[in-house]
């Protein structure tokens, strides 16, 4: 009698059937959308699982499989910064097109830190802004989108991951430390 598959198990097939979909019709892909997302959505949809089990089951198989982990990166590379110029659709829109957008994305990004803070409190509201703001300065420097920076981001943590976590501490005691002290 066969043992059941294990999630992991079922994850890594979709991660690399998507993978492959992805790598050979990237048109799959909506308009704009984040190759990284999508097979994120489609963890969830096949696995019936929520955005955040989905995520972590995601990186879990990445950092199990660095071959499969390589393809990954390989295919988010592929979609961002080679096939698509991300951003021109916003550039081509009238300032106030523009305004509304950054607007509603602001009251979005507060709402989910408040809700983050409410719910997971300050050290991971602390570690969401630190990834972040990482992530948008590689972006930055290496002149890629903000998706792909992120991606890279957590491909270095996932292979650096003691590295990562000391320094990531270390930073969170500094704040902390600086941010408590009297004066």
């Amino acid at each position: 009698m066969e043992s059941p598959q294990s999630n992991e198990d079922i994850a890594k097939q979709i991660i690399l059937k998507e993978i492959n979909n992805v790598s050979a019709n990237s048109l799959i892909i909506k308009e704009n959308g984040c190759s990284a997302c999508h097979i994120l959505f489609n963890l969830m949809d096949n696995m019936q699982i929520s955005e955040s089990d989905a995520s972590d089951l995601l990186s879990q198989v990445l950092s199990d499989d660095p071959k499969l982990n390589d393809r990954f990166i390989e295919m988010v590379e592929k979609i961002h910064m080679k096939e698509r110029m991300m951003g021109i659709p916003f550039s081509i829109k009238t300032r106030e097109a523009k305004d509304k957008y950054i607007a509603s994305n602001f009251k979005n990004l507060l709402a989910e830190l408040s809700s983050d803070l409410i719910n997971y409190g300050t050290d991971i509201v602390l570690r969401k802004l630190l990834a972040s703001s990482i992530a948008l300065q590689l972006a930055q420097n290496i002149g890629i989108d903000y998706h792909a920076a992120t991606e890279e981001l957590y491909y270095y943590m996932r292979n650096n991951d003691q590295q990562t976590n000391e320094s990531i501490l270390e930073f969170i005691n500094n704040f902390y430390s600086r941010a408590y002290k009297k004066d």
